[in-house]
Order: C-alpha cells, then structure tokens, then sequence
C-alpha cells in the first residue's frame, strides 16, 4: 500500500492538469478508506471499491512494466542500438496516452517524441519521406513516433491533401523504406490502437466539455465521425499493403485505455533481449485478446 501511495505522490507531483491531480487525489482519498471498517463500508455503500482495487492493480503492474523499460533503454543506450515505435489509430484511440506511459520515467536524454506538424511549403516539395528521417533514432536512442509517414495511407486520401498519384507511390515505397531501415539494425515496431466508433464518439464529447483538452480537437477530428466508413476503408487498404513477416501491424484494443497500455509495453519489452529482463516477477506475456498481428485478427473495428 505504501509504494502505491508513493507512486501516487509522483503522479500527483507531474500531473499535467488540474483534472489528473483531481484524479489522483481522489484515488488516494479512496485509497485512505480501506484503512478503517468505516472506510470499507463507505466505499461498499457507493460501490466505488472495486474501481479502487482495479487502479491500484493498474498502478502496480504500470510500475513494474516501466522498470523494465528503464532496463530496455539501458540496454540500447548501452549498446548502441536504435529503437523506433510508431503510434497509429484513429483520433482519439489513446495514443498520446500510451505514449506518455512509455516515456513517463525514461531518461528524457536517451529517447525522443516525434509529433510533426503538417508539412511546410517547402516540405511539401521533397521527397515524401525526408522530414521524417531526420528523426530517425540514433544509436543508443529510442523514438515514439506519435502518427508518422502513415498519415499518407489514411489522412491525406481521406481528406484529399495529396492527390492519388501520391497515394499510389506511398503504398509501393514503404514497405521498401522500412524493409531499409529493418536491414540496417533498426528495431521497428508499428503499432495500430483501435476504437470502436461510440467510444471515440463520447471521448470527442469529453474533449469538448474539458476545457483542459479542448486543444486536442482539430477540424479533422470534427469529420472523424463522419468519415468514419471512409477512415476504415484506407486503414485496411494500409493493412493490406503495408503488412510484411518483417514489418507487422500491430493491433492494440484501446477500447480499454489502461489495459491497452499495459499490454502494449508488454508487447515492445517481448521484442528485444535486454539485460536483467524479470520474466519471474514481472508478467511479460502481452494478451492475445488486447495484441495481436494484423493477420491473426478475427474482426474489424465496428
């Protein structure tokens, strides 16, 4: 109990917004309950104790998770390897979430996050590819890439920002580029976080009530919903093309974001053979039902 309300305390202390601090700090408040017979039967009366007992479950297994993460870093700082995670889904799939959990306690000197702004004037005019090879991992670095050289396959067609040609020339050229990059000792893992359509639907709702997260709406967020059958026709086209034995998509169920982050960390930890990798305390089976390669799938996003 103690190392949870530890952990806690520095969830509380890098809260972004006033509304994670409020979280927090309602957790721990309900947390203290267990403490007393009192507090149980507060906490049974609102029925609020099994919402406490997942989160504390969630906090512990997050920790443990993201010290072997620390070790992974280590290991490729050490060794002077390259990691490079590319983060897909539709809006508001809990990307950015995930992404945070990765990074929460690496040393912000060996890894870095990549989220571009759409291309400039002069951007537009190079080769498709070239502003996002300069960010590229170097040795001893790991990068999260949050939506990456993909928004060719999906956003750009959708929305009608590159013309067909274009379209056309991506799909023949990625897997040739990551097929590249895989050669020369990159460690490359693609992720895909799916959502069902009416949960994204009430997290758009949640954006536009939280003033702390109106930021995150875009014009292209307003359509998602509306496109909806548009955005799933070039996803599975991208699948179809862009999935190799050596590149996979990965399929991460977000629908549940806690767990979707969970079973992704354990999915990346699964990839590499790092030093003192804890596979007696520590459950690094990712869950087949959460993560699974594109072709294993048995259904599509509803």
């Amino acid at each position: 109990m103690d190392t949870i309300y530890q952990n806690l305390d520095k969830l509380a202390s890098s809260a972004q917004n006033e509304t994670d601090l409020e979280a927090i700090l309602e957790i721990k408040n309900e947390l203290s309950l267990l403490k007393s017979k009192k507090g149980l039967i507060q906490l049974v009366g609102k029925k609020r104790i099994s919402k406490v007992v997942k989160e504390m479950s969630y906090q512990k297994e997050l920790e443990g998770l993201q010290v072997e993460l620390i070790k992974l870093q280590n290991w490729i700082y050490e060794n002077n390897k390259r990691m490079m995670i590319i983060f897909e889904g539709r809006d508001a799939a809990g990307k950015g979430g995930a992404i945070k959990r990765f990074t929460q306690y690496l040393n912000p000197r060996k890894f870095r996050v990549v989220a571009l702004q759409k291309p400039t004037e002069v951007e537009t005019g190079q080769f498709y590819f070239q502003r996002y090879f300069s960010h590229l991992p170097n040795p001893g670095e790991i990068t999260f890439f949050d939506r990456s050289w993909y928004n060719r396959a999906i956003v750009e067609p959708v929305f009608k920002f590159c013309t067909k040609e274009q379209y056309e020339k991506f799909m023949r050229e990625v897997p040739e580029i990551e097929h590249a990059l895989i050669d020369d000792g990159i460690i490359f893992i693609k992720f895909w976080f799916s959502i069902n359509k009416d949960n994204q639907k009430d997290r758009f709702k949640e954006r536009l009530t939280n003033p702390l997260k109106h930021w995150k709406l875009s014009p292209v967020d307003e359509k998602a919903q509306e496109l909806w059958d548009d955005i799933t026709h070039y996803k599975e086209e991208m699948f179809s093309k862009t999935h190799t034995g050596f590149s996979p998509w990965i399929i991460v169920d977000s629908n549940d974001k806690k767990r979707a982050r969970l079973e992704a960390i354990k999915y990346v930890l699964a990839q590499v053979n790092y030093s003192e990798k804890d596979e007696t305390n520590i459950n690094l089976r990712h869950d087949p039902e959460i993560v699974e390669r594109y072709h294993r799938r048995t259904h599509s996003e509803s």
